[in-house]
């Protein structure tokens, strides 16, 4: 079964998939309910033994599906796995991670991270393993996975306290806490062009990061830590306002730096809102 969630879309989407795809099971939300509320109305819906996580922006090689679906059948401990990802040049893109340290975050994703040492960096990214091998991880992105409905049954939806950013993380962890393992497939291929649902709106794409990155410190890492990342992260974005403001009233590419003040202020008013 395919099950689509059409999230109040003004394109024609929803009308298209139902014209052309009559077999798919599609469910039009009259409001943008989010990635991950999107993804939890389906699962709530799926029937099947296995249950698979599929960005709309994706193309599934031949082959990806079973080679998927096998290694869960042939490795009974393997909870959730997840496939080489592919950008549209073929180039591949890294989606496969182990969980954050603790100290990694205030590096990793801000504009710190030139700063971080490498070997941090190289454990959170898995740069320690070839592309096209397959192997055990933390977590795997959300853009596309599969899970084993037993793993569902026991640690449940999605956590939609992440609107976007963090939800398959904290997913991958419940399962793993739960004793299962989790896997990075290389040699099943999807192409993802990446950021055609999140790329448009930068500010939103900043502001759901970076509160979903505390939501997972305060659950995982504990408030403590969470309070201290929180500070870091506003006085990040007040750096960078201080910045590209001197920037730009020095003539630079002033609109570009314009934008991104405004930007970095909406993300301090959220941070700061919580």
């Amino acid at each position: 079964e395919v099950i689509v969630v059409d999230s109040a879309s003004s394109d024609g989407t929803a009308e298209m998939v139902h014209q052309r795809f009559p077999w798919v099971h599609l469910i039009a939300e009259t409001r943008n309910v989010g990635f991950t509320r999107g993804n939890n109305i389906a699962l709530a819906q799926a029937q099947g033994r296995r249950l698979m996580l599929l960005n709309p922006d994706t193309v599934v090689h031949m082959d990806a599906l079973n080679r998927l679906i096998g290694y869960l059948d042939t490795h009974p401990d393997v909870g959730i796995v997840g496939p080489r990802v592919l950008n549209a040049d073929g180039t591949t893109q890294s989606t496969r991670r182990r969980f954050l340290r603790p100290l990694t975050g205030f590096f990793e994703s801000t504009w710190l991270q030139g700063c971080a040492p490498k070997r941090w960096l190289d454990h959170y990214y898995v740069a320690d393993q070839p592309d096209d091998s397959t192997f055990d991880v933390d977590w795997v992105q959300g853009c596309a996975l599969i899970t084993r409905r037993e793993v569902y049954a026991q640690i449940g939806p999605l956590d939609e306290g992440y609107v976007m950013f963090f939800e398959e993380t904290d997913w991958c962890r419940r399962a793993k806490q739960r004793g299962w393992r989790v896997v990075y497939v290389g040699d099943a291929c999807i192409t993802h062009y990446g950021g055609q649902s999140t790329g448009q709106v930068e500010t939103s794409k900043h502001i759901h990061f970076q509160r979903s990155k505390l939501r997972y410190y305060r659950k995982f890492h504990g408030r403590g830590l969470a309070l201290a990342l929180r500070g870091f992260l506003l006085l990040s974005y007040g750096a960078q306002i201080m910045l590209e403001g001197t920037k730009a009233l020095l003539g630079n590419r002033r609109p570009m730096r314009t934008r991104r003040v405004r930007t970095y202020l909406q993300v301090i008013r959220a941070l700061i809102k919580g």
